[in-house]
């Protein structure tokens, strides 16, 4: 995982004051092209991970995730959790680096 997301992710989950379960994080490209995963996903630079979140406190990490400077921001309810939300969150300007 690149280390400035990292520190980024630590400290979003710090404010957040809760655990942060992860669905994913880094993924080789051929796993991220096996899932169907975007050819330049943030995932396969280490700069993204799927959070399992729902309810308020899917609204709660969005707007701190927003307040930490992470410009890839997206909720869906699809995935193999019940009643739950994901979250995908990246520093996609990290990627241009």
């Amino acid at each position: 995982m690149d280390e400035q997301f990292m520190e980024r992710l630590v400290r979003l989950r710090e404010d957040f004051n809760r655990p942060m379960v992860i669905s994913s994080g880094y993924r080789s490209p051929d796993y991220n092209a096996q899932i169907g995963g975007a050819e330049h996903s943030a995932h396969v630079y280490g700069r993204a991970v799927d959070v399992v979140v729902g309810g308020e406190l899917a609204y709660d990490l969005v707007r701190l995730a927003s307040l930490h400077g992470f410009t890839g921001i997206g909720v869906s309810q699809k995935g193999p959790y019940a009643r739950s939300y994901w979250m995908f969150v990246s520093c996609c300007n990290l990627c241009r680096e």
